[in-house]
């Protein structure tokens, strides 16, 4: 008869569990709590995403199936019912796992850099993704007449390959408005696509003295403060020019939108 643990259970151990009380401590998300703790709703929703479950009762049926092994699968010894683990994820403060989570991507991240990427700096990678939702379950996420969602928007570490930050909104928030909540830092590089070419926003990154690189949205009218008019050395950079922007009315200049920016062109 095997007597090892379970393969969750080894599973698991990779978990820093004495962060995870600390951070619950701090939101005292066991305060009243006798049985079912956070730790325990943690790892029963990690066991159901490992799982594939689509629902929450599909969820407790395969727990329900496996309780001799509960408590060794780290679910506590309490009955799983559906109620009750509806009830934890709707009134427990959301923030627990968030700030575990991050806590988790930042150990990920110090384990996946290496030197295969040469350039000094940290690099970031900025989109969103659309997540279609049932408007009869959903009806606060309206996005269409008939149709409901919520944004995802994800901040993406370029060198380790992990999600640094995820910023969830309704479906019918622009994803210039999420620019807001990036949690910038100095010297980095941040990529953009042409949806988000705000100048005024992205004004904000050089502030702190980051970079920006973004697809040019339509004809950007501009005057070149400095720089060569071309360039041909091997790095592929055809212009790197320092320009300032601005907005035109029947053919005459009126006023400039946005201080200086650095432009490279490859």
């Amino acid at each position: 008869m095997y007597c090892g643990k379970y393969v969750f259970a080894q599973l698991i151990e990779f978990l820093p569990q004495k962060t995870f009380q600390r951070i619950v401590m701090k939101h005292q998300g066991d305060k009243y709590i006798k049985s079912f703790s956070c730790w325990n709703q943690l790892l029963i929703m990690m066991y159901g995403q490992l799982s594939g479950c689509e629902s929450l009762r599909e969820l407790v049926c395969i727990v329900s199936a496996h309780t001799p092994k509960s408590y060794h699968l780290g679910f506590g010894k309490s009955v799983i019912t559906r109620s009750n683990l509806a009830k934890a994820n709707a009134n427990r403060d959301y923030k627990i796992f968030e700030e575990f989570a991050y806590k988790m991507i930042a150990i990920a991240q110090s384990k996946r850099i290496t030197r295969e990427f040469e350039i000094a700096g940290r690099f970031y990678a900025f989109d969103s993704t659309t997540i279609d939702l049932c408007l009869n379950l959903f009806w606060w996420a309206s996005f269409r007449k008939t149709k409901g969602g919520i944004k995802v928007h994800t901040l993406y570490d370029v060198i380790t390959q992990i999600p640094t930050f995820l910023h969830i909104t309704e479906a019918k928030v622009h994803d210039m408005n999420a620019m807001d909540e990036i949690p910038y830092e100095p010297n980095a590089y941040y990529i953009f696509d042409r949806g988000y070419f705000d100048l005024e926003r992205l004004f904000t990154v050089n502030l702190i003295r980051s970079n920006f690189i973004i697809r040019e949205r339509g004809h950007l009218q501009y005057k070149i403060i400095d720089g060569e008019e071309l360039l041909e050395g091997s790095d592929n950079i055809l212009y790197d020019q320092t320009i300032t922007a601005y907005w035109t009315k029947n053919k005459q200049e009126i006023s400039r939108s946005s201080p200086t920016h650095r432009f490279l062109l490859g």
